[in-house]
């Protein structure tokens, strides 16, 4: 069932209490962000409710992967949590070529399914790119299908109606409702991974934010030269503190994006890390914290392309 529709602010642009953490960066809190956009969808769930529609996220998962069954699980959660029909394909390891086309056709072919992933990696020997290439760009849910990609590069200045990539739109969200402008910033992104590096400058040079965007990667010869004269750093090389103190210019925008584990020598446990040195905050104006940060902003994207499918479709209906 949908929440109650008093929907919260994000979190605001600056507080004491941030401002007083990290140097007087102030964090951007993906979160307490997403939690509110989650609100926001429940109120529209319940909208297209009333229309007779339902949004319904499917998920294909194959083998046991302990992390990627932690992520759908959390995926589905979400969904309860906003009224979002779960739709699940899970095949074992041993699944063939064969066996995962046919999944995939059954979520394509499904009613109730508005959008879904294929959950990756998939088992050594599968063909990735051809399961991906067989997804109904218009169900899906991550955004990265190669129809919707290219809708994105031909779409500068004109009103996108297909599925967002969720982390880059994630990113963009969270600046914007914290009130960090990009309009003529130049942004460095480190990395040129397909989820985060290459798609985020799409949507950052489009007419609408109208930022410059250096993309950089592990053939970059001056990486540290071009990082300083970042107004915002997307830091997604998963390389663990890749971006150092040195590296970040007084009053710029860290966003740590990249992923790393490393053993906590005080514990012995392995603990999350990200691309951006801790101490790089004390140059910054805000920040991301990893985790905490972009991650829960790209479940909370995930959703909202969901819930725009379905208005898509009602609308079309209507």
């Amino acid at each position: 069932m949908a929440q109650e529709q008093n929907v919260p602010e994000a979190p605001a642009a600056a507080s004491a209490e941030g401002a007083a953490a990290d140097g007087g960066a102030v964090k951007l809190d993906g979160k307490a962000t997403a939690a509110a956009i989650k609100t926001e969808l429940a109120a529209r769930v319940q909208a297209l409710g009333e229309k007779g529609v339902r949004a319904g996220l499917g998920t294909l998962l194959v083998g046991e992967d302990p992390g990627s069954q932690w992520y759908v699980a959390g995926k589905h959660r979400d969904c309860a949590e906003i009224g979002i029909a779960s739709i699940r394909e899970d095949l074992p390891a041993t699944a063939t070529q064969e066996d995962i086309e046919a999944a995939v056709q059954r979520l394509n072919e499904n009613p109730e399914c508005t959008g879904y992933i294929v959950q990756l990696p998939l088992p050594k020997g599968i063909d990735e790119n051809r399961v991906l290439g067989l997804i109904d760009p218009a169900k899906d849910a991550d955004g990265l299908h190669p129809q919707n990609l290219g809708s994105l590069v031909l779409r500068i200045r004109e009103e996108i109606d297909t599925p967002l990539p969720c982390t880059p739109h994630g990113i963009v969200e969270l600046l914007s409702r914290h009130g960090v402008e990009l309009d003529g910033k130049h942004v460095v992104v480190l990395g040129r991974g397909v989820t985060v590096g290459r798609p985020i400058g799409l949507l950052l040079t489009r007419k609408d934010v109208n930022a410059t965007v250096t993309l950089t990667h592990t053939g970059t010869q001056n990486l540290p030269e071009l990082v300083k004269q970042a107004d915002v750093i997307v830091a997604a090389a998963g390389q663990a503190g890749i971006v150092t103190a040195d590296m970040v210019k007084p009053g710029a925008v860290l966003v740590d994006v990249g992923v790393s584990r490393e053993t906590d020598p005080e514990t012995g446990k392995s603990k999350v890390v990200g691309d951006i040195d801790r101490a790089a905050r004390a140059h910054a104006a805000y920040y991301t914290p990893n985790p905490g940060g972009v991650g829960p902003m790209t479940r909370a994207m995930l959703l909202v392309n969901v819930v725009e499918i379905a208005e898509r479709q009602a609308a079309a209906q209507s």
